[in-house]
């Protein structure tokens, strides 16, 4: 099995995943930290993530995967969310918790 196939196997698996370095309870880094945050304050406790940091092959498969450069990556529903940047975005506009509630 190849990373992107992996990687695809993740996101279609699991409702919502975030690519991030470090964990949700110990984010390492700050970008991270603000996505989990805003997931959380959606209301998001339990989501599937994986550590980057962990895995080189993923943390370089997730990039070409979105065609997407930076971490962290968030997909809802098999989809592709966005990054730190659009996710704020989102977050500020209320769209993402649309996106995250349940049907």
């Amino acid at each position: 099995m190849s990373v992107q196939d992996v990687i695809k196997d993740q996101v279609t698996k699991n409702r919502v995943v975030l690519y991030m370095k470090g964990s949700p309870d110990f984010p390492q880094c700050g970008f991270s930290a603000n996505t989990v945050g805003m997931l959380r304050a959606c209301g998001l406790e339990d989501f599937y993530s994986v550590n980057v940091l962990e895995n080189p092959e993923i943390r370089q498969g997730i990039k070409q995967f979105a065609n997407w450069p930076t971490i962290p990556q968030l997909y809802v529903n098999g989809e592709f969310v966005g990054g730190s940047d659009i996710v704020t975005e989102m977050y500020q506009s209320g769209e993402l918790q649309k996106l995250l509630q349940r049907d």
